[in-house]
């Protein structure tokens, strides 16, 4: 029989010690890891200096403040974030700057939106009494409207945003309302991919009446990359340097997301470990050729192969999600613009009959349920949100033949 007393034993004690790199493949392994934190931020000095800079002084001046932080995935934009956070802490253990209270939110974590209510309490009172999400927003609203009792300054890092949306926009309002009220010392630090969301998600009163400063991430060119690549690499002497140039390059053609190119590297180490272990030869260095096939074992995922076994017109309708996420330069667009780009596609390629608006519904909704596609199902108007489920580069890659 189970006890309470079992189910709350203590861990085993680790009897050996953590597996450590034993050569340099191994140390390249653990470098490229996404997670790693590298010494230093490559490529993103200008985007560091803006973040520390707006977080130092709201610290000095003890007052709140909220910075929107935009891009596509890949940019950096956590990771710049984090670096920044870790510098100022070290300031405060020199006595450069007061203390702060540092806590982190993220939305894919969440169940819900109103959940981010809950964690944030728990995190302010360091108490993990259970309660619902509306008595902690009670007990946060009342928090931050005594500014005077609160000792020291709280820097609040709410990462994907963009998951935190509701039908009312809430959760959003309030989290950008607290830092501005008067004397209160909350600063937060939005993330989102999504430049406008706080316009079209807020009709514009988070802009005019909360003074959102804002900073937006380009994603990476081909130099940056092969800079961001060598930088964790290039001591290591495993990598050709045409190589290196190679993911750079395919990667900043099509979306410039630093994660694509780090896996990339990452499973082309693999493949050529697992060529050295059936051949028994030494380990020699990663070349062009196992960059190339780890490029075309990843372009052959379930879900390329579900776009390769979707109908024409599932394909088109992808093809126009993807144009919008490049002319617009955010990953969310709505049925609407979709629409539109999609016609403009078949006329574009002379194609005859082009799908009613109830036809690429029914597409939309296909591609939904495949998983290929993400809906907003708050609504199910023309201004329904999709986001695709995948990357850019997984989409251009599978639909690189279509015309």
């Amino acid at each position: 029989m189970t006890t309470a007393a079992s189910l709350h034993s203590p861990l085993p004690t680790r009897e050996q010690p953590v597996r450590t790199a034993q050569n340099n493949f191994d140390e390249a392994f653990s470098r490229l890891q996404c997670a790693a934190v590298p010494a230093s931020l490559p490529c993103r000095e200008s985007e560091f200096d803006t973040v520390y800079t707006f977080l130092e002084g709201k610290l000095q001046t003890n007052t709140g403040g909220c910075l929107y932080i935009s891009g596509v995935p890949g940019t950096g934009k956590t990771a710049t974030v984090h670096a920044a956070i870790d510098e100022l802490q070290t300031c405060v253990e020199d006595g450069h700057l007061p203390e702060f209270r540092f806590i982190e939110i993220n939305g894919m974590r969440l169940s819900e939106p109103k959940q981010a209510y809950v964690q944030l309490w728990k995190e302010l009172s360091g108490g993990a009494k259970r309660m619902t999400p509306d008595h902690a927003s009670q007990l946060l609203e009342k928090y931050f409207s005594k500014p005077q009792d609160i000792l020291s300054p709280i820097v609040l890092l709410v990462d994907e945003l963009d998951l935190l949306l509701t039908r009312k926009q809430t959760v959003l309002y309030q989290l950008f309302d607290w830092p501005s009220r008067p004397g209160c010392p909350l600063i937060v630090l939005a993330i989102a991919n999504t430049m406008d969301l706080p316009e079209r998600a807020m009709m514009g009163r988070v802009s005019s009446r909360l003074g959102l400063q804002r900073l937006t991430f380009q994603p990476y060119t081909f130099p940056q990359l092969k800079s961001i690549l060598l930088s964790r690499v290039d001591d290591l002497c495993i990598f050709q340097e045409d190589a290196v140039e190679f993911v750079a390059r395919k990667v900043a053609g099509v979306s410039g997301d630093c994660r694509r190119a780090l896996n990339i590297c990452l499973l082309a180490i693999e493949l050529m470990n697992e060529k050295v272990r059936a051949s028994g030869e030494a380990a020699g260095v990663v070349t062009m050729g196992h960059v190339n096939e780890a490029v075309q074992a990843i372009a052959s995922s379930p879900k390329l192969k579900a776009i390769n076994n979707a109908s024409y017109f599932e394909k088109l309708f992808l093809q126009a999600v993807v144009t919008e996420f490049k002319r617009c330069g955010i990953e969310e667009t709505t049925f609407c613009d979709v629409v539109s780009t999609l016609t403009l596609i078949c006329q574009t390629q002379g194609i005859k009959r082009i799908p009613s608006a109830p036809s690429i519904r029914s597409i939309c909704a296909s591609l939904a349920t495949s998983r290929l596609i993400l809906l907003d199902n708050s609504t199910r108007d023309l201004q329904q949100r999709i986001q695709l489920n995948m990357s850019q580069d997984d989409v251009t890659f599978a639909l690189k033949d279509l015309f």
